[in-house]
């Protein structure tokens, strides 16, 4: 589908052959059992290469296949707050934030000023900056306190112990799995059962005389 004239040919070595009439061109790959491919239809005159199109597109779809499997998919969640929340719904949405932020989540604290509020951004910076603090050990701050229209923003990122506590849990309950397997399998509770025939015990003449020696009562 080239139908430029010339064009610059570059055969499959990646070495230039110097311009060529595009049915030359064409020739020219067919006779190698391969494709000419134009690859730069704004040059003067357009640069053709000789290729397998065919593994061509094969190897670019690969090369995008594997961009795609290591980009990191950033996941925002969004909590929203009063300035003046009460103590039980502030409890419950630092709730909120730590379970995104354990699912190693992003999250973004919104507070909303409303009427006169607004005269009062501090309110809502020592609202969001207590939270931060207490989050501190799975969170940090990645976009302080700023004021966007009647809202006031935070971002919070999860820290390198985001989501530890639960998978140390996991571990621990393994631990403990097999602590009971084993106490199960192998320990004894309780004394052994005495050998008659141990001779560091007493003998049955020597408990009936410990008994008769006993006073009643």
């Amino acid at each position: 589908m080239i139908r430029a004239p010339k064009v610059r040919l570059i055969d499959e070595n990646g070495e230039q052959l110097g311009i060529k009439a595009s049915d030359e061109a064409r020739e020219y790959a067919w006779e190698k059992n391969l494709d000419l491919v134009e690859v730069a239809a704004q040059a003067d005159p357009p640069v053709a290469r000789v290729m397998d199109y065919g593994k061509y597109r094969y190897e670019l779809e690969q090369k995008a296949k594997l961009a795609r499997k290591h980009q990191i998919s950033i996941n925002v969640k969004e909590i929203k707050l009063r300035p003046k929340i009460g103590i039980h719904d502030y409890n419950t949405k630092k709730g909120h934030v730590m379970r995104f932020l354990n699912q190693r989540a992003k999250v973004k604290v919104t507070i909303m000023f409303r009427g006169r509020e607004t005269t009062h951004p501090e309110r809502g910076r020592d609202l969001l900056m207590r939270l931060a603090e207490d989050v501190k050990e799975i969170g940090q701050v990645e976009s302080p306190p700023l004021l966007d229209g009647r809202n006031m923003v935070m971002m919070l990122g999860p820290t390198k112990n985001a989501g530890a506590k639960k998978e140390d849990a996991k571990a621990e309950d393994t631990q403990l799995d097999e602590e009971t397997v084993s106490s199960d399998g192998l320990g004894q509770t309780g004394a052994p059962p005495k050998d008659p025939d141990d001779p560091s015990g007493p003998s049955g003449e020597e408990q009936v005389r410990e008994a008769e020696a006993r006073p009643a009562g």
